[in-house]
């Protein structure tokens, strides 16, 4: 039995890599800054989600080992059962009072609280309407609940009115990104909610990509929307990217919390992460606030950036936030690219089907306040040489898987 399952992988295997699509991990020795050493090259790095350079900032590292002093390693057990210490606690209270929320829970990563959060909330009789381009872990939540599962057209409220209009259920969660993680775009937030309250149904946003970066001290793009708990009654965000730490949270009303501490599975059974972490994040949480100069970089090299592609005459992504697409069409061009680029120390990640649609293949440029003007000078001075035929805008226009 064994013997036929491994030929069925090794198949698999080998027509991906035909496809070009065949993925495999990096080796990195030492992460700093803007820079990492990686597969033993020293690279300035362009596909990181540390969008305000915290991950390797002194105060949040002193927090984490003061921590594990007092905490150790791990916390040994599920939230529900000995796991949850008055770091996590301070820290949900910290994160409610950052985002605009009542109260706030933790989860030990973003799919967990994306796939618990829609599965307790739909029921057989209920339906889950989401965009086209969200994160797998939103899509997963949606095909992997009790209840029926629709997408709707990207960003398009017209196709989202129509469903919710003609579809039957007891109740409907409309489930979005605020930041959409491929091609840096903002959903139609204002709208969404208007549309939501008027039919009746529920909106769930997941800022990943917003929180830190955008709204007032970096409050999300909910916040600034200008969207309160009402408007947007299921708020996920993220610690692992602008934050720079690790795990994810849900905020929202006092009885939505305590419905998903009963009922979010991901939440009930499993380990909650080690407080040391919550003493980090706490400490990037008060940088975050503290220092509005990291966005006001972050958007200054946003736009260095974009003029520079512009000056090269090459298409500049629309998109406002770090995430600044590339797109070349086929995996095998995205590969040659990602190489061609690293062997000059400029890592950036060939991202390929199934995360993008078929022929959507792309460069992955996500800019961060540890990167200095030279960085990003240096950035566009390769990519006119390597894209001087170039390339796509970026815009979405396909579903993703």
């Amino acid at each position: 039995m064994s013997t036929v399952l491994n030929q069925r992988l090794e198949a698999a295997l080998r027509q991906r890599r035909d496809q070009h699509l065949y993925r495999r991990r990096r080796q990195v020795e030492h992460l700093g800054g803007a820079w990492l050493r990686v597969d033993r090259r020293d690279c300035r790095n362009f596909c990181s989600n540390d969008y305000l350079g915290l991950a390797a900032h002194p105060q949040v590292a002193r927090a984490m080992a003061g921590a594990l002093e007092r905490w150790h390693a791990g916390s040994g057990a599920a939230h529900l059962i000995t796991g949850h210490t008055v770091e996590h606690e301070a820290l949900e209270e910290e994160l409610a009072d950052f985002v605009g929320r009542p109260r706030a829970l933790l989860f030990s990563t973003g799919y967990m609280a994306n796939m618990g959060t829609i599965n307790a909330l739909a029921g057989p009789m209920d339906r889950v309407l989401e965009d086209r381009l969200n994160h797998a872990s939103l899509l997963d939540g949606g095909w992997l609940c009790r209840g029926a599962m629709e997408r709707y057209q990207h960003a398009d409220t017209g196709d989202l009115a129509a469903r919710l209009d003609h579809g039957e259920a007891e109740h409907n969660l409309v489930v979005t990104d605020t930041v959409f993680s491929m091609d840096g775009d903002v959903a139609p937030l204002a709208d969404l909610a208007a549309l939501a309250a008027e039919r009746d149904a529920t909106l769930m946003v997941d800022d990943a990509h917003g929180v830190g970066v955008l709204g007032p001290e970096g409050g999300g793009a909910v916040l600034e929307a200008g969207l309160d708990t009402d408007a947007v009654p299921v708020y996920v965000g993220t610690l692992g990217k602008a934050l720079g730490t690790f795990g994810a949270f849900v905020a929202g009303s006092e009885p939505l919390i305590e419905y998903l501490i009963q009922r979010a599975r991901t939440y009930v059974y499993t380990t909650a992460p080690p407080p040391a972490v919550a003493a980090a994040t706490r400490a990037a949480l008060r940088i975050v606030r503290e220092e509005g100069w990291r966005r006001q970089r972050l958007d200054t090299l946003v736009r260095r950036f974009q003029n520079g592609l512009r000056a090269l005459g090459l298409p500049a992504s629309p998109s406002r936030t770090p995430i600044q697409p590339l797109v070349v069409g086929e995996p095998a061009e995205a590969l040659r690219l990602a190489r061609a680029l690293e062997e000059e120390g400029l890592l950036i990640t060939a991202i390929r089907p199934p995360t993008v649609p078929a022929g959507t293949a792309r460069l992955r440029v996500t800019l961060s306040a540890a990167h200095c003007e030279a960085d990003v000078d240096a950035l566009l001075e390769a990519l006119g040489r390597h894209l001087a035929g170039g390339v796509d805008t970026g815009a979405a226009t396909v579903a993703s898987p």
